[in-house]
């Protein structure tokens, strides 16, 4: 299974596995916890049965659903896209502006989302996100086999 291969990815490479939209998966492989879009599972009911797993909420461009999520006891925020992405259709830009404006009212860890790669990535995280949610530029890369790409963003 996929999901195995890239977990063992993740562990050799020390970054966390996430999986996207699915708490139920995330328990069966036993991940390092879920991504839930305002679109998916209550984050309440998501709670319940991930346990201590992360559970990190998408916000796109709101301060209102990043409260809300805080208020949820999330483990992390998640904003963008930052960047046009290949991933996902883009529907909500965010800008470094939000990092900044939400880091002055939680401690909540933020994650930045869209379009990263190798030449953006260090704006985010001098603009207060904790971490980088990654995934077009290293799966889907043209350039780059995914552990160099991972190797580029050290």
């Amino acid at each position: 299974m996929i999901g195995k291969k890239i977990k063992n990815i993740c562990k050799r490479n020390k970054v966390k596995f996430i999986i996207n939209d699915d708490p139920i998966l995330a328990l069966k492989l036993d991940a390092d916890g879920c991504h839930l879009g305002q679109k998916d599972m209550n984050i309440k009911t998501a709670k319940n049965k991930l346990g201590k797993k992360i559970l990190g909420i998408t916000c796109h461009n709101s301060i209102n659903l990043a409260k809300k999520a805080i208020k949820a006891k999330a483990d992390y925020i998640a904003f963008g896209a930052f960047n046009q992405s290949k991933t996902k259709k883009t529907k909500y830009i965010a800008s470094v502006k939000i990092l900044n404006k939400v880091k002055k009212f939680t401690k909540t860890p933020i994650v930045a989302i869209g379009g990263i790669n190798s030449e953006n990535y260090k704006n985010l995280l001098l603009n207060n996100a904790n971490f980088l949610a990654i995934s077009g530029y290293i799966w889907k890369n043209k350039k780059y086999k995914p552990w160099q790409a991972i190797e580029r963003l050290k």
